[in-house]
């Protein structure tokens, strides 16, 4: 149980900067380069991810890093941010929302990893709750922008199921920069031929990317892709959650941002969807229930 908390621990810390990203971003990068900002936000980071190995990728892991560069990263960047343009920000992360019960399915036929209850329960609990915390009603649904949204959220399950199936004789370091690195130059090519050359930053502006390279990229996706390496994709999967819990309350802490009572109740049952799905849980049920019987049993042949 110990080591599991571990795990978690250290997996929390994606979802956590990612949902920080949404601030960073808004706040202080240019808007009208999404393809350079793809490409500024993958490259620094892989690169300072692979100093650590100085592993170049052997046979196969060419194109399977290719191929997971493109779902986790290069295509995802830019689909997200499309979505992010032609939706509200609060529906975009709810059909992100919905990639954990997503990644327990394909982990079904992918990994043989068959979905259970409480995942199951805790992957609904959770979708319930970000609804909460996200939806108000008034939101316009763009189709294109949802079609963006839903196909990232396939494109990265898929990626990060491949990822811990095809990961096991990797080191963490290097798929993560191989990953990222292949990710930043499948998009160079669009971002010139689409946005020209890129953005002249200033000091605030390359501080922010700095954060975004190297801390909501680098340091987060080693820090999943550690998680879905010793966990259940299902259980990292609901970790993933956090992502927009921590946006929420980086906009009540950051930007005094308000927080309803009904995004509290929301935030709270996202809490308990995550901590209901995970595998210590279920270990700690079913020893609480073997002890109840074995106390039972022992009671009835005192009589």
């Amino acid at each position: 149980m110990e080591g599991n908390a571990r795990w978690l621990l250290i997996t929390a810390i994606a979802p956590i900067a990612w949902g920080a990203s949404y601030w960073v971003t808004a706040a202080f990068l240019p808007p009208d380069y999404p393809l350079w900002a793809a490409v500024i936000r993958a490259l620094p980071g892989g690169i300072v991810v692979w100093l650590l190995s100085r592993k170049l990728p052997t046979g196969s892991w060419w194109w399977k890093s290719a191929v997971l560069g493109i779902l986790n990263v290069g295509a995802f960047f830019v689909l997200v941010y499309v979505a992010a343009q032609l939706l509200p920000s609060s529906i975009a992360t709810t059909l992100m929302a919905t990639s954990p019960a997503v990644m327990m399915f394909l982990a079904w036929p992918l990994l043989a990893e068959r979905p259970k209850l409480l995942p199951l329960v805790g992957a609904i609990l959770g979708f319930v709750g970000v609804c909460a915390t996200l939806l108000t009603g008034t939101e316009q649904v763009n189709l294109l922008g949802a079609a963006a949204a839903l196909t990232a959220m396939m494109m990265s399950s898929v990626g990060y199921i491949l990822t811990k199936k095809w990961g096991t004789d990797v080191d963490v370091y290097s798929q993560s920069s191989w990953q990222l690195i292949a990710g930043g130059l499948f998009v160079i090519p669009f971002a010139f031929a689409l946005e020209g050359a890129p953005p002249a930053l200033g000091g605030t502006e390359l501080l922010a990317f700095g954060f975004l390279s190297f801390i909501a990229t680098g340091l987060a996706y080693v820090a999943w892709f550690t998680g879905l390496k010793h966990l259940s994709a299902g259980a990292v999967g609901l970790v993933g959650l956090l992502n927009p819990v921590a946006g929420v309350l980086l906009g009540v802490l950051v930007a005094s941002e308000s927080l309803s009572l009904l995004q509290g109740a929301g935030i709270a049952i996202v809490l308990a969807g995550i901590l209901i799905g995970q595998p210590i849980v279920a270990r700690a049920l079913q020893r609480r229930k073997t002890a109840s019987r074995e106390l039972e049993l022992t009671t009835s042949s005192a009589r």
